[in-house]
């Protein structure tokens, strides 16, 4: 049997490497050996294998403190008299041990359920990059481990994907792109990678608000032992519009009409998200009354069919300079007022 490399080596750090350190160092070699990058190459996958274990054991402070003083024996220890328990495989989520109980051959077939590899691998399968405890449990008792074995060759044949980490990003858009949707181009830069740029093509659905996210699925941090990857998930800030003011699916906006117009009636052009429309003006109009555009507002995320609509504020012109006529024809109107 080959022996195990150290683990400190694997990873390519000191033993006195922190937590910091060593996710560091996880992280990149992670990156450099992941299977989807390196396909077909037994060679990256079987050091993509390592570093995973060497992880599992180094990010945990206790497993950690064991390795340190007993080594690769600290987890070959007996669970008590006339037991022992020896190493076999370990290998994108495939590690096997057998257990000896004396007598006969000695060497039984052992199957456990979930909770007693939980303590082991834990780690390895989540809380990785962040520490979602939910996600964790769900990925974690969702396999059952098996363990078989056969004189001295026994092993465990298992896979546990663990879920890539989410990345989070923030983007702006316009007014009339979050209301009327659009397709966006964006240039991500890793932070722990100086130099490495992605361009993705974002789709903006229409009707999105400030603060909501959009989900690009599996653009996120690598899944660890052939798990899914991570999502990306970029959170909205809508910029302003002069003029435009949004409350939910409703649209509020302003429009001047001339003081001839408010009295008489008419009708005025109003601008809209969807094109320029005409609104008529009752006669006698009221500076600050409203007009109601039905369906000319935001369109709803859930509904496509489903509109706000649009309110305009009249405002009433005063003109700021008078002919003599039409100053002399207003008085007669004041007069007879």
């Amino acid at each position: 049997m080959t022996a195990k490399r150290d683990y400190y080596d694997i990873l390519g750090i000191e033993r006195n490497a922190d937590a910091g350190a060593i996710k560091k160092a996880y992280r990149k070699l992670a990156k450099k050996y992941h299977p989807d990058t390196n396909a077909g190459n037994a060679d990256t996958k079987k050091k993509f294998e390592e570093v995973g274990e060497a992880y599992a054991i180094l990010s945990d402070p206790e497993k950690k403190k064991m390795y340190d003083q007993f080594g690769h024996a600290a987890f070959e220890a007996g669970a008590g008299a006339g037991s022992a328990y020896g190493e076999n495989s370990y290998g994108g989520g495939t590690y096997g041990r057998r257990a000896y109980t004396g007598g006969g051959n000695g060497w039984r077939e052992y199957h456990f359920e979930g909770e007693d590899m939980d303590d082991l691998f834990g780690d390895l399968f989540g809380n990785i990059f962040h520490e979602n405890k939910k996600q964790d449990s769900r990925a974690q008792t969702s396999h059952k481990s098996s363990f078989y074995s056969s004189g001295f060759d026994g092993g465990f044949s298992g896979s546990y994907p663990g879920k890539g980490e989410d990345l989070r990003a923030d983007i702006s858009v316009s007014f009339d792109e979050a209301a009327l949707g659009c397709d966006k181009m964006i240039t991500l830069q890793d932070p722990k990678v100086p130099g490495t740029r992605q361009s993705l093509s974002v789709h903006i659905p229409a009707g999105i608000d400030t603060g909501q996210s959009v989900r690009l699925r599996g653009k996120g941090m690598p899944g660890i032992g052939g798990g899914d990857p991570g999502d990306l998930l970029l959170k909205v800030k809508v910029e302003t519009k002069p003029g435009y003011e949004r409350k939910g699916l409703d649209v509020y906006t302003t429009v001047n009409i001339p003081y001839t117009t408010a009295v008489f009636g008419g009708e005025v052009r109003v601008h809209t998200l969807y094109g320029d429309v005409n609104c008529k003006i009752h006669e006698g109009t009221q500076s600050g009354s409203k007009v109601r555009l039905r369906g000319k507002g935001i369109v709803s995320m859930k509904n496509p069919a489903v509109h706000g609509d649009q309110y305009v504020t009249i405002q009433i012109q005063v003109p700021k300079k008078l002919t003599p006529e039409a100053r002399k024809k207003l008085m007669e109107y004041k007069q007879v007022c």
